[in-house]
Order: C-alpha cells, then structure tokens, then sequence
C-alpha cells in the first residue's frame, strides 16, 4: 500500500514538473514573437523623453517590437551605423538622409516620424550674466558641435533670425565631437557651449556654467530629431515600421497628457544618475519651449524649412523632393 501512495505521489510531482515547464516554454514561446530591432539613437538625453516613456510603458512590446538602443553620438555616426547594418533604424536629424541621397546611395534612407520639433539644446555661459540678451554673445566663442550638423545649423539659424551674424559677430567652434563638448568646455574651451539636457543641468549644478538661453526658444519650430531606415528595410518591414512609429505616438501623447512628475518617473530608469527631482526641472524646461510636436508626421512644410536651414548655412544647393525621402504609409 506504501509503495503504491509513494508511486502516486512520484506521479503527481512529475505531472507537476511536466506542467511547470510546458508554461514556462509557452511563455518564452510567446516573448520570441516580438520582432527584435535595434535603434542607433544620436544621444541619450532627456528632450528624447517620449521616446523612453514608449520604451518604459511598454508600447513597444504592445505591438510586438523588442528594442535594442545603441548609442551613435553624432547623426553622422548614426547614419554609418544604419548602412553598415549595425542598426535597423537610425535616430537623429533629418539632414542625414540629404546628405545620404545626395552622395548617390541607392539603398538611401527615408525618415518615417519626427519625434521633436526644436533643438532641444540649452546655451551655457562659463560666466554668470543677468538678463542675458544675444548681444552678449558678440565677440564670444561658443562651443556649437559638428559643422553641418543639426545643432551647429539650427544654431546659426537661430542668430541669424535674431540679428546676430554667425560668420562676423561670434565664433562657432566647430572642433570638437559632439560627445567631448561638455568636457571640453569644463577644460576651459570656449566662453558658450550648446549642450542638451541633462548635460546642460550637470554643468551648472557642478558650478562649471550657468545655463543662459533656450536654443529651441530662440530658433522656433525646426523639424529637429526623427527616425529614418534604408528604403530597403521600410518595403520589407511596413507593417514593423507603422507599428513602430504607433509606439512613438503613444509616446508623445503620453507626455501631453501627463505632468513633469509623472513623466519623470516613467523615465528615470533611463537615467539613473540623475535625480527625480532633476529630471522634473529638465522637462519642465522642454515643455516650456514646446519641445515636442502633436503627432509623429513629418509635414512638407517642416521638410520644405529644413531645407531652407541647410542652404542658407551652405550644406546643400537645392532641395530634394519630399516625396524622394520622407516615408507616408
């Protein structure tokens, strides 16, 4: 009688075991559905904000995408990593794609959604300035990233719509890689320095600089960040790519809809160095200048300005049809 109960009981455990790990295979079965993709992403800076409350929400996962972020300072190296297959989808400014058809790629890359529609960059003084006006910055040097790039362009944009010109009045130190401005600029480089959040916040905290300005303030609405794939990649994956830029919606709607706190908290695994507290301050400062747009649809107008930017700085000679490399379903 014994040997039969022990029997029984062997039975009952083993049926157990058997049921434990049909579960457990059904539900890694489940999480091999997402469609893993990675994503260069230029910087990792809290104007990307939507972007990371789609990540930490979860809308990603809702429609079955699995993302990897790499970090590609500089919308160049974005780009590089695009087309050399290293990233699905690449992160950055809209320019990149001109610059890419332009070179005569065939397989070029098409941008699909924006995510931001000013420059998202804070001017930082090494000295402290009451009532800063652009008439402070005549005879200065200021730190302003990679020539041709988004942020020295919208950055020369900016004065210029303000009377300040960029060839005679200041200097834009274009030298130094995007990623080394902060550390330059701490090593006594320049007397300005363009710097997104929360770099921007560190400087000051740490007494190195006083944050002055709003670049985005100043230089309105530009069609700044975006989200851009080989064409190649976007015919063989519409589905993933509409999918991907629902997530990116939800996203943004999620930052109108709820207060600096909130979104704070969603994100602050993101950014684990920097305090909730900070994060509120920095999102506060990216609402106040209407950082980031309504909706995810990159509009003839935007593209049409953004254009108009890259020839009046002397990046490119004419324009590029809209159709030719912005991506509607």
């Amino acid at each position: 009688m014994k040997r039969k109960i022990n029997l029984f009981i062997i039975f009952i455990i083993l049926c157990i075991i058997l049921l434990v790990s049909a579960l457990f295979l059904d539900l890694n079965k489940n999480d091999n559905k997402n469609t893993k993709i990675t994503v260069a992403e230029v910087a990792h800076t809290i104007f990307y904000a939507p972007q990371y409350v789609a990540i930490e929400n979860g809308y990603f996962e809702e429609y079955g995408i699995d993302i990897e972020l790499i970090l590609a300072s500089g919308a160049d190296k974005v780009t590089a990593a695009v087309l050399s297959g290293d990233a699905d989808i690449g992160f950055s400014g809209s320019e990149a794609t001109i610059y890419v058809y332009n070179g005569g790629e065939k397989d070029y890359l098409k941008t699909f959604a924006q995510l931001t529609q000013k420059d998202g960059s804070f001017l930082v003084s090494r000295k402290k300035i009451n009532n800063f006006t652009l008439e402070d910055l005549k005879g200065k040097t200021i730190i302003a990233g990679r020539a041709y790039g988004m942020p020295e362009m919208t950055l020369n944009y900016a004065l210029k719509q303000n009377g300040i010109n960029p060839k005679k009045e200041v200097i834009l130190d274009t030298s130094t890689a995007f990623a080394a401005m902060s550390g330059a600029f701490i090593g006594g480089q320049g007397d300005f320095v363009s710097l997104f959040e929360p770099n921007a916040l560190e400087l000051e905290k740490n007494g190195y600089g006083y944050v002055v300005a709003s670049i985005g303030e100043i230089g309105g609405v530009v069609p700044y960040t975006s989200y851009s794939a080989r064409i190649s990649y976007i015919e063989e994956n519409k589905e993933l790519i509409s999918n991907f830029t629902k997530a990116i919606q939800k996203g943004l709607d999620y930052v109108h809809n709820h207060s600096d706190k909130e979104v704070a908290e969603v994100i602050l695994k993101q950014f684990p160095n920097t305090s909730l507290n900070d994060l509120e301050k920095v999102i506060a400062r990216y609402r106040k200048i209407e950082a980031w747009p309504l909706t995810t649809s990159f509009s003839k107008d935007s593209f049409d300005h953004l254009q108009d930017i890259m020839i009046d700085y002397g990046a490119i000679d004419k324009k590029v049809d809209y159709s030719k490399l912005i991506y509607n379903e």
